[in-house]
């Protein structure tokens, strides 16, 4: 017998189905407060405290983001993730860890997990990343292929691979969620901060320049006039010349 699921449902105060989220969590006390924060703010949220019962609930239910915790009982949160990866589901996935090293950072974006949070969080940055993984998995609506493509630049979102003029390009996991941020706003100013908080997490309490060093080494691996510096405000993924 599966245990049981706890459901969160927000009022019934507007006509459209609001999101569903399925938060995986072992530390019950956190998954009751994330469930409560998430309801406020308008989410319908179902909760489960076991690797392989959230994998089942992933599975079976349509789910809008998919909250996982690493360290899970029955089946661990890279498991599951891989597990939804090759069964096909595209459903954005926020990974939650108590690790900060950079192996684990990788594995998890190997997995096919779309962001990560490392413990302890802000609520606020949180709700931020949701947000934001919405808005992304938004964007063209269902179906949306995970490949984007600039000129004669082209990244796989879902595979985490790049291609150059057809050649692929060989990037770290860091390198990568550098180059993501800019690949998903072409043309559009990223700021340092942003790309700080959304590829060291918010806790990153290290030289706030490493940003500029990650983006030195894009333009190395990829093309000098790729990554434009906006001095002052950030980076730019350049337009492509004809």
């Amino acid at each position: 017998m599966r245990p049981p699921v706890t459901h969160h449902h927000p009022a019934r105060d507007a006509s459209r189905r609001p999101f569903r989220f399925l938060i995986v969590e072992d530390e019950k006390r956190l998954a009751l407060s994330l469930a409560k924060g998430l309801t406020a703010e308008g989410y319908a949220v179902d909760v489960v405290h076991d690797g392989r019962e959230g994998l089942h609930r992933a599975t079976e239910g349509t789910y809008d983001l998919v909250i996982l915790d690493i360290m899970l009982p029955g089946l661990n949160g890279y498991r599951v993730c891989a597990a939804l990866r090759a069964a096909g589901h595209e459903v954005p996935i926020l990974m939650l860890t108590a690790k900060d090293g950079e192996y684990d950072e990788a594995e998890g974006l190997d997995t096919g997990a779309d962001d990560y949070l490392t413990k302890p969080f802000s609520y606020v940055v949180l709700v931020a990343r949701v947000k934001a993984l919405l808005r992304r998995g938004g964007q063209g609506g269902a179906g949306t292929s995970p490949v984007r493509v600039h000129g004669d630049l082209k990244v796989d979102t879902a595979a985490h691979r790049v291609f150059l003029a057809g050649d692929e390009v060989t990037l770290t996991a860091k390198e990568f969620a550098v180059l993501e941020q800019l690949v998903r706003r072409p043309g559009e100013v990223v700021s340092k901060a942003e790309i700080l908080e959304h590829v060291w997490d918010f806790a990153y309490e290290g030289d706030p320049n490493i940003v500029e060093v990650y983006v030195s080494t894009l333009r190395r691996k990829l093309r000098a006039g790729l990554i434009r510096t906006v001095r002052g405000a950030g980076y730019r993924l350049e337009a492509q010349q004809p």
